[in-house]
C-alpha cells in the first residue's frame, strides 16, 4: 500500500476524509452501563479523535457533548449532572444533553451564544451509539443481528488497543491466522471446544479464500479440507466501515467485533457474543464474564487488559515450547492485540509484503479508500441502507462440487430467519 493511501485509511480525525467518513455511521460509543442512572457521574468518551463527555439525564436520557465548557474550556467532567444537565464546576454555567446552554449565572443574556457541540445517541445491545455526522444526513441506527436480540441473548464488551484500528480490524477478517496464533488454546477454551470444526482448522493451515464483494462489504469464504467428499467453510463478514461476524463453533454463541477508532494511535475494540436462537446460558456469561473466548480480563480500573505491552502480554516462553499457548500468549484477544500492536501505533504499510491470504485485506483497504476519497466529490458511501447488515456468519461442510457462494446467497443472505449454521 502506498504512503497516500496509507494516510488516508489511518487518519480518521475531525476534518480528514476518513473521519468524514466514519461520521456517516452510527457509532458505538460506550456501554449502557457506564452511565447506567439519571444524574450518575458523566463518563468521558473519546472516539474518532473528538473529546467527548456521555451522560445520562434527570429524564433518564443518554447524551454525548463536547468535553469541555465554552466559556473557559473546563472539562465538564468535574461539573455536576443534576436537573436535566451538566454544570460547570467553574463558573456554574448549564448545558443540557442537546449542548444548549440552558444557564450562564453571571450574564444570562448570554445563554444563546454559549452552546456546546452535541451528537444524537439511542442505545441498542447494551450499547450507547452516536451520530457524529451532519445532521441532514443521519442514517437509520444499525441493523446487524445482534443489536435487535433481546437483552438476554446478547453479550458485549470493549477493550482499549494501542494501536491504529486499521491493523485491529484486518486481524479480524484474517482469518487464516486462526491455524496458528489460537491453535492450541482452542481446544481448552469453553466457546470453542468439543466441535468438528476445530480438527478441520488444525489439519489444514492452507486454507484458500474466495471474496465476494457486496452493497455492505465483503463475505470470505475461507475453504479448508473437510471429510472425504467435503470442504469445511467458514463464511465470515465484513461490513462497512468496521464490523467483523465471526462464525459459530458448534453449539456455541456466534460472534463479531466492532473496531473504533479512538485517535490515530489507539481504538476500541468491541467484542459480541450471541445466540439468536436462544438466551445465553448462566455458564456461557460466566465464562464471557472471565474473560474467555474474544473477551478478556482487565487492568484494574481500565478497559486496557491485564496483559498488556508493559508486561509483554505475559509472556510465557514455557508454555510456548509446551505447547499450550502458539505465541506463548494467552486469551484469544490478547493473543491477537499483542501481535497487531507489536507493528507499532501505525503499521507500516508500504515495507509489507502481502500474501494471496491478505487478498480481503486489499479489497477492505481499497474499499474504504474509494469510499473517502469519492465522498470529497460528493459521492455518498455504501452501506448506509442499514437492512443491508442482516446477513450472518456460518460454519458449514459442503459437498466438494457445491459452490460456497451459491448455499450462502440462499442461507446467508437476510439470514436472521434461518438456522445457525455452525460444525
Amino acid at each position: 500500500m502506498d504512503k497516500q493511501m496509507s494516510e488516508t485509511l489511518v487518519r480518521t480525525g475531525p476534518g480528514t476524509a476518513m473521519g468524514s467518513l466514519m461520521r456517516r455511521y452510527w457509532v458505538p460509543a460506550l456501554l449502557v452501563s457506564e452511565i447506567a442512572e439519571p444524574d450518575c457521574p458523566p463518563v468521558r468518551v473519546q472516539i474518532l479523535g473528538e473529546k467527548l463527555l456521555a451522560f445520562r439525564d434527570t429524564d433518564g436520557k443518554a447524551a454525548l457533548i463536547d468535553e469541555f465548557c465554552s466559556h473557559r474550556g473546563v472539562s465538564l467532567y468535574f461539573g455536576r449532572n443534576e436537573e436535566n444537565g451538566i454544570r460547570c464546576a467553574y463558573h456554574g454555567l448549564k448545558f443540557d444533553r442537546d449542548g444548549k446552554c440552558v444557564d450562564v449565572p453571571s450574564a444570562p443574556q448570554a445563554c444563546k451564544h454559549m452552546g456546546v457541540k452535541a451528537y444524537p445517541c439511542i442505545e441498542r445491545a447494551g450499547i450507547v451509539w452516536a451520530y457524529l455526522g451532519p445532521k441532514d444526513k443521519q442514517p437509520a441506527p444499525p441493523d446487524v443481528e445482534w443489536c435487535n436480540l433481546p437483552e438476554s441473548h446478547v453479550y458485549v464488551s470493549k477493550r482499549l488497543q494501542e494501536s491504529n484500528y486499521l491493523q485491529a480490524m484486518e486481524g479480524g477478517i484474517d482469518t487464516s491466522h486462526v491455524s496458528y496464533v489460537h491453535r492450541y488454546e482452542v481446544d481448552d477454551d469453553p466457546m470453542h471446544q468439543g466441535t468438528e470444526a476445530l480438527k478441520y482448522i488444525k489439519a489444514d493451515g492452507n486454507v484458500v479464500f474466495e471474496i465476494e464483494k457486496t452493497p455492505v462489504g465483503l463475505t470470505l469464504f475461507g475453504r479448508r479440507n473437510g471429510d472425504e467428499d467435503t470442504y469445511y467453510y467458514r463464511i465470515t463478514q465484513w461490513l462497512f466501515p468496521w464490523y467483523t461476524l465471526i462464525p459459530p463453533f458448534g453449539e456455541h454463541a456466534l460472534g463479531g467485533h466492532v473496531w473504533v477508532p479512538i485517535d490515530d494511535h489507539n481504538c476500541w475494540a468491541w467484542s459480541i457474543n450471541f445466540r439468536p436462537d436462544r438466551p445465553l446460558t448462566e455458564q456461557e456469561l460466566a465464562d464471557m464474564k472471565a474473560g474467555k473466548g474474544i473477551h478478556n480480563e482487565y487492568e484494574e480500573g481500565t478497559w486496557r487488559t491485564k496483559a498488556n505491552k508493559d508486561n509483554d502480554y505475559l509472556i510465557d516462553r514455557q508454555a510456548q515450547k509446551d505447547k499450550r499457548a502458539y505465541s506463548g500468549v494467552f486469551g484469544f484477544a490478547v493473543q491477537d492485540s499483542s501481535l497487531q500492536e507489536s507493528m507499532g501505533p501505525i503499521q507500516n504499510h508500504e515495507a509489507e509484503k502481502l500474501l494471496p491470504t491478505d487478498r480481503a485485506i486489499v479489497m477492505c483497504r481499497r474499499m474504504l479508500y474509494e469510499a473517502a476519497t469519492n465522498m470529497q466529490s460528493d459521492v455518498e458511501p455504501p452501506a448506509l441502507d442499514a437492512s443491508a447488515q442482516r446477513v450472518r456468519a456460518a460454519g458449514v461442510l459442503l459437498p466438494k462440487d457445491q459452490k460456497a457462494q451459491d448455499w450462502a446467497r440462499v442461507h446467508l443472505d437476510d439470514g436472521k430467519d434461518q438456522p445457525v449454521y455452525s460444525v
